[in-house]
């Protein structure tokens, strides 16, 4: 039991040393350190080794052995197909917006940001929306990248939550999926990856971190509970996943703080919606989360009080009648905490892409439009 005791001392990051890591360190510390030869000392080597095996199946070794978790590559290869690039456009093309989504049904639902799909200058959807799929393999060449993309509408979308649920159209299913998982589950401290499309980054970019802390009614919205992370995220990683070691997702990408009010800079400071806060809102939409909840107990989340916009399927263009942001909930309690929409400076490319992809756009529609003309005249 000593040498248990001991090997409970070995100062071990979680899940970082192998097995066979520590073994080798035994037998390197023994050759080391033991004077016997012979079948005395393979006795005593092997006598340690038994023992490691034994405080890994015991628990005692907490960073050796059992580690269920994913790699970041992993997660990667497993989560970053049902990733997907939204763009938006008015219908003037002079101002559009940007973000990542989420496939959540195989039948191309999407979940993002509101602040992704609605037009600030309207307070309406964009009434041109584009979603591109992730190819095989991303190469930085936005042609190649950026080949696979189909129409899509706004179902629903929640202004006080940041919430967007889209659906893809024009292109065939079923599609890869990112399961919702039961956000009451992470911990701070815990460690979290993001996918999207960062500004001054590549498309279908992955960056890594940890929770930071947590926060309920965010920002004096009730029912609006977030994660602090330290995950790198700017302009384009809105409406993107966070996923836990397991690759599933466990909040969705909303805002970052940069700027303090004296003006200092501030850094590492990000906030991801929880994911039960995106269920609850789900149902409320009346979407079958049956997928999702696959791997939860139902949660116990705050429901946010202000209506949803809830939008007829297949209407992208004037949806509905009335589209008017909800009234302000009243202040709660919860620390306020400022943050800005991921984020407000314009260096990147985003904007550059936003005119080039509509452009092109343009240019098919045209094209189509004149072909059809010289169709209809033959």
């Amino acid at each position: 039991m000593d040498q248990l005791e001991n090997l409970r001392r070995i100062p071990v990051s979680s899940r970082e040393i192998s097995f066979a890591a520590e073994k080798d360190r035994l037998l390197r510390q023994d050759v080391g350190n033991c004077t016997e030869r012979g079948p005395v000392r393979e006795e005593r080597i092997m006598a340690k080794i038994l023992l490691v095996g034994m405080a890994t199946l015991l628990g005692f070794l907490p960073g050796i052995g059992l580690a269920g978790d994913l790699t970041p590559r992993e997660i990667y290869e497993g989560s970053s197909p049902a990733v997907v690039m939204i763009l938006g456009y008015s219908h003037s093309g002079q101002h559009g917006s940007g973000g990542t989504g989420s496939i959540i049904q195989q039948d191309g639902l999407v979940l993002t940001n509101a602040h992704v799909v609605i037009d600030e200058h309207t307070g309406k959807p964009f009434p041109r929306l584009t979603i591109y799929l992730k190819p095989n393999r991303v190469t930085g060449d936005r042609k190649v990248d950026l080949s696979r993309s189909g129409k899509a509408s706004v179902v629903a979308f929640s202004e006080p939550l940041d919430l967007a649920l889209l659906k893809l159209d024009g292109l065939p299913g079923p599609f890869p999926v990112l399961e919702l998982d039961d956000s009451d589950r992470a911990e701070i401290g815990d460690r979290v990856v993001a996918i999207g499309h960062p500004e001054q980054g590549g498309l279908w970019t992955l960056t890594t971190g940890t929770i930071s802390a947590e926060f309920e009614n965010f920002n004096a919205t009730k029912g609006k509970s977030v994660f602090q992370t330290e995950t790198g995220l700017n302009r384009g990683n809105s409406g993107g996943p966070l996923l836990d070691t397991d690759g599933r997702m466990i909040g969705v990408n909303t805002a970052i703080a940069r700027v303090a009010p004296d003006g200092l800079p501030i850094t590492s400071i990000s906030f991801s919606l929880k994911s039960n806060v995106a269920k609850q809102w789900l149902r409320d939409q009346g979407i079958s989360t049956r997928e999702a909840l696959a791997h939860s107990d139902t949660p116990s989340v705050d429901k946010s009080t202000e209506p949803s916009v809830l939008l007829p399927r297949g209407h992208t263009t004037q949806p509905g009648n009335s589209l008017a942001a909800p009234p302000t909930p009243s202040p709660s309690p919860s620390p306020v905490v400022k943050a800005e929409t991921v984020p407000s400076p314009r260096p990147y490319n985003l904007d550059r892409l936003i005119n080039e992809r509509n452009r092109a756009e343009a240019d098919l529609e045209d094209m189509i439009k004149e072909m059809r003309g010289k169709l209809g005249g033959r």
